[in-house]
């Protein structure tokens, strides 16, 4: 059975950071290339941040770029998202996904920037 399980979402204050994880069991995680997206209430789901399946390469929304770092660990099976200098508008629900031979999703985890 495929998880991919998302934690560390919460609440913090603009300009704090947070980190968010995705841990991945039942795939062979070193194949997937795997992504962040997020969704805003009333908003479609936006593709923030991509990772290779080696790691060698990543992208991010312009929105984004220069305050959220990707990155994976392979021997954990997991991928995490550094945010920083968080802003009202990073307020979403954050899921990560795999993709290899077919997509795979997280349940998502929220994140709320507010003072």
């Amino acid at each position: 059975q495929v998880q991919l399980v998302e934690s560390g979402g919460g609440l913090v204050q603009p300009g704090g950071s947070l980190r968010v994880s995705c841990a991945a069991s039942g795939i062979t995680f070193r194949y997937y290339d795997m992504s962040w997206y997020r969704q805003a209430p009333g908003k479609d789901r936006e593709l923030v941040a991509v990772i290779t399946s080696t790691g060698g390469r990543t992208n991010y929304a312009d929105s984004v770029k220069g305050r959220f770092t990707i990155s994976r660990d392979n021997a954990k099976n997991t991928v995490y998202l550094q945010m920083n200098s968080l802003k009202l508008e990073d307020t979403a629900v954050y899921y990560c996904k795999g993709h290899y031979w077919r997509d795979y999703w997280g349940q998502g985890t929220q994140v709320t920037v507010s003072s």
